[in-house]
């Protein structure tokens, strides 16, 4: 079995990629607050996607969250309430309500996707655009094939 590098322990690894995810998502939410968003938080955005263009029910989304149907509902609540979502009758079926997207809450997910961009921008001019593409790469080796996983507020909850 290889020693452990003193310099380099295990156990730095994953808080170095956790202050990486923390510095990207601070500073995106810094910007969309300059840009008109100002009370959406790291969970919403989770919350958006997982609501998605057609819209979910409340057990539904809890279930793509990794929540509890409860608590997908206050936060849906919070959201409809800040104007990024809204409940409606499902057309298929009038027992369903659904949770969708407002056109608030789409420009908040459409200025997500362009701020990300630009950090990953900043990101590059600062280690260089070969080393930014070669972390993506190899963090593409040692993860899921698909690694956007929705269920992160249930797992970092549960």
């Amino acid at each position: 079995m290889a020693t452990a590098d003193p310099d380099r322990p295990g156990f730095l690894l994953p808080l170095l990629l956790l202050a990486g995810f923390r510095t990207l998502i601070d500073d995106l939410h810094a910007e969309l607050a300059r840009q008109g968003h100002p009370e959406l938080r790291p969970l919403h955005g989770f919350v958006l996607q997982a609501v998605g263009a057609e819209g979910t029910t409340a057990t539904e989304l809890g279930q793509r969250l990794g929540v509890s149907k409860q608590a997908a509902g206050k936060t849906v609540d919070r959201l409809v309430v800040l104007g990024y979502l809204e409940r409606a009758d499902d057309p298929r079926d009038a027992r369903r309500k659904l949770v969708r997207a407002t056109p608030h809450g789409l420009d908040g997910l459409r200025r997500s996707a362009a701020v990300f961009d630009q950090l990953r921008q900043r990101w590059a001019a600062t280690l260089g655009p070969d080393r930014v593409a070669a972390l993506e790469d190899d963090l593409r080796a040692v993860t899921p094939a698909n690694p956007f996983r929705l269920d992160v507020p249930g797992w970092f909850g549960g």
